[in-house]
């Protein structure tokens, strides 16, 4: 039996570490029914976790916002996580890396029950490849940004800025421009109409060698969107959040995304036109990939590249 667990990735549920499979969430648990929960997730590099303190304090500021208590501090949701990624080592692929993720729900509820009761949050923090392979081509040709006809939900009916388990908004975004294009990355804009954020990641353009990313008051406020922005400071690079019109987004000499698990990704094309010329990276793309791979200790391109050969 110890044998075959060995070879089973290792999650926290509720206070106890056990094989993933044995993670059993009640049917009428709030999150399953209603989206009623929080979550975030960071990535490894070469099996380290990447700003975990930030990621987690992030995590708390959506709990917050929620009114979710998980029942455990910020430092012992750190120090369970960095011990679900010592715990599945063994199994870490050579040269992979893991995603990381906490998941509360605000509990279950009780049967009878016509209220907002519930009998306490469950709690799970987990881990699972990396998509290294699936996304590795991205890196050779660049994403293909779309954007989408629903608009990103308005900060006046629920933050975007909380990372919540209720992503129909993201996905009834997402399905549309799938069906046009599986490879296409999409873009959701805000009630304005000027861009907002894509499923899990943030945007930049550079536009006049100055780079330009929308408002945090219409984006989930990334770690790897506040990293590109402090890096383009040190680098002498100018960046404005702001509102960014489908005009400036068409017109942009070059384009990127952004998230813990992509890291910098360059855009070869907007709703189906080149961008500039189409060549990725651009020169300010590539300063900043440059700089983020320095700043990580891992050449993540080189990485996404290797799994796609």
């Amino acid at each position: 039996m110890a044998q075959q667990l060995s070879n089973q990735r290792i999650a926290w549920f509720n206070g106890q570490f056990m094989p993933e499979n044995q993670v059993m969430i009640p049917f009428r648990d709030r999150s399953w029914k209603y989206g009623d929960g929080a979550f975030d997730m960071t990535r490894t590099f070469e099996g380290a976790p990447f700003r975990l303190k930030e990621h987690i304090d992030r995590f708390y500021r959506s709990l917050r916002y929620l009114q979710i208590d998980p029942g455990i501090g910020p430092k012992e949701m750190v120090a369970h996580s960095e011990e679900v990624v010592a715990r599945n080592e063994h199994l870490r692929e050579a040269a992979g890396d893991w995603w990381i993720g906490q998941r509360v729900s605000r509990g279950v509820d009780a049967v009878g029950d016509e209220g907002w009761d519930h009998t306490g949050p469950n709690v799970v923090i987990e881990v699972l490849p990396l998509p290294l392979k699936t996304r590795g081509k991205l890196y050779r040709t660049g994403a293909d940004v779309m954007t989408t006809t629903v608009r990103r939900t308005a900060p006046s009916m629920l933050s975007p800025r909380a990372k919540t388990h209720n992503y129909l908004n993201m996905i009834m975004a997402e399905k549309p421009i799938k069906a046009l294009n599986p490879d296409a990355w999409p873009v959701l804009l805000d009630e304005n109409g000027n861009l907002a954020e894509g499923l899990g990641s943030n945007i930049f353009i550079v536009r006049e060698g100055e780079l330009f990313t929308p408002s945090e008051r219409y984006v989930l406020p990334g770690v790897s969107r506040q990293m590109t922005i402090d890096m383009a400071k040190q680098l002498g690079i100018s960046c404005t959040p702001g509102d960014i019109d489908m005009f400036d987004a068409a017109n942009a000499e070059e384009m990127f995304l952004t998230s813990t698990s992509l890291c910098i990704l360059p855009v070869r094309s907007f709703n189906g036109a080149p961008v500039a010329d189409g060549k990725i990276p651009g020169p300010i793309t590539k300063k900043l990939i440059d700089a983020y791979a320095k700043s990580v200790g891992c050449d993540f391109v080189a990485q996404y590249l290797k799994f796609s050969q």
